[in-house]
């Protein structure tokens, strides 16, 4: 008896709910179908955060929020976009980006590179035998060492290759004896100028033993040697100065606060009461058409492009700002470090003194010399060549205005300055007036007068008051020659 009053009153609920499902209207789900849509704990984790998130911050606004806490949302939502505005991300962030750009590429080129000095060394230290081919190597080798040490001091992936002066040893850049005299010296501070001296008493020793010929070529060789320890020194000490961490902080702050006040601030709200809305254009009767609301976008287009735009500007200073550590996009000062080495010894050695057999040019016997072109670039030839911005400039016809005429400033009778009103008036100080004193030209002793050079006419748009000025000029001159003699 108790199993068929459950099934009659599990009967009676299935037709309760089916009458139910009756009376909902057609356009809604109903309450099984809308927990069936809504994802559990298996649609979270597949679905992701970012596909279920915004639907359950639409059913929290307008359907769990009271109407006042809806007005208080709104309140702080227009807060939030106010102050997001405040923050000067702009400048903060393009000040941040361009130094840390500037300073980038700062220490890319105070990267020490040979090729200068292994000309200079093939072309100034002389001499054929096994001397003075030890000598060559031995000052390229020893500019490649002081570099090997600097950068050793300053990136991470020199320093795992060079952990030990062992290891500078066991790859060729110095000697045991060299390495026991750079060790005995006792020094607090990084020694990596220690090669670079070593290389200035070796090429005085080379120009007493007359490998080097004269003091010019010793001088010259010098000054490419301090070139090369400047560079050197300008890159241990962009890694010793840093820019400070307190600027990165902060731009890293502003960036965030800025979106974390847009994330709230660039929600939809309704309209303030009383606030004047937009409308649609008239109507056929003359009337006004209805208001119109703010389109309530679900995606934020406009934010999330903000947001790309400015975190990935803020990730690419990020990753530049040590470009000495081991990502892709640092510099590969191992490969550079073997280029250096193997081509200032190609120079110094193989190179020296190995040249070509000088032959006439194929222009030898022509006036103009005119290379070929491929068909993809002979358009490139018919362009004519630029000449200067005044050489097609068209001159006056009249021929009073191409006369010659004699400054004599030796004869100038002194002049007060003229001041413009309006300047003077707001900085206090007499500035110079447009107007042009031409009393001085076209006037010598016994010279005639030029009127051309004497009278400027006012163009259309031009300024009147100059135009005044020197008529008046040329009125009190004429005032001058009349109670002359």
């Amino acid at each position: 008896m108790q199993s068929v009053a459950k099934r009659q009153k599990c009967e009676g609920h299935r037709r309760e709910r089916g009458q139910r499902s009756e009376m909902q209207p057609a356009g809604l789900p109903s309450r099984s179908a809308v927990t069936e849509k809504l994802p559990g704990p298996q649609g979270l984790s597949s679905c992701g955060p970012r596909a279920w998130l915004p639907g359950y911050k639409t059913l929290f606004k307008w359907l769990l929020l009271t109407q006042e806490q809806k007005h208080v949302y709104a309140q702080v939502a227009r807060y939030c976009n106010r102050s997001a505005d405040l923050i000067p991300l702009s400048f903060v962030l393009g000040f941040y980006v361009t130094l840390v750009v500037n300073r980038w590429w700062a220490q890319y080129t105070s990267i020490p590179l040979p090729d200068q000095l292994m000309c200079v060394i093939s072309a100034s230290v002389h001499g054929v035998d096994q001397r003075g081919r030890l000598l060559r190597r031995t000052l390229i080798r020893y500019a490649n060492l002081s570099s090997v040490l600097v950068l050793r001091s300053v990136s991470t992936r020199v320093l795992k290759r060079f952990p030990t002066m062992e290891h500078v040893v066991d790859a060729g850049f110095m000697s045991q004896e060299e390495r026991k005299k750079f060790e005995s010296l006792k020094s607090d501070f990084n020694k990596y100028w220690v090669p670079c001296v070593w290389f200035t008493n070796l090429a005085a020793q080379a120009r007493r033993d007359g490998r080097i010929r004269d003091d010019i070529a010793l001088c010259l060789l010098l000054e490419e040697l301090n070139k090369y320890r400047a560079k050197c020194s300008m890159l241990f000490h962009y890694d010793w100065i840093s820019i400070p961490l307190v600027y990165t902080q902060v731009v890293t702050i502003a960036v965030y606060s800025f979106f974390a006040l847009s994330l709230v601030g660039r929600q939809f709200v309704e309209t303030e009461a009383g606030a004047a809305k937009p409308r649609e254009p008239l109507e056929p009767g003359g009337k006004p058409g209805p208001a119109l609301g703010d389109l309530d976008m679900y995606v934020p287009l406009t934010t999330l492009l903000q947001f790309f735009f400015y975190a990935g500007w803020l990730k690419v200073a990020e990753q530049i700002i040590n470009p000495f550590g081991e990502d892709d996009d640092d510099f590969e000062t191992n490969q550079l470090i073997d280029r250096n080495l193997q081509v200032s010894l190609l120079s110094v050695d193989d190179m020296y003194q190995n040249l070509p057999p000088a032959e006439k040019d194929p222009y030898w016997d022509e006036d103009l010399a005119l290379p070929p072109y491929t068909v993809a670039t002979v358009a490139e030839s018919l362009r004519p060549s630029f000449l200067g911005s005044t050489f097609n400039l068209r001159m006056s016809d009249d021929p009073e205005q191409s006369v010659q005429v004699e400054a004599s400033p030796a004869l100038a009778r002194p002049v007060a300055p003229a001041q413009t009103p309006l300047l003077g008036r707001f900085l206090g100080v007499g500035a110079p007036s447009p107007a042009i004193s031409l009393r001085n030209f076209g006037r010598a002793r016994g010279a005639p007068r030029t009127p051309h050079l004497l009278r400027f006419r006012a163009e259309e748009g031009g300024d009147p008051e100059a135009t005044d000025r020197i008529e008046e000029e040329e009125a009190a001159e004429s005032g001058d020659e009349a109670g002359q003699p």
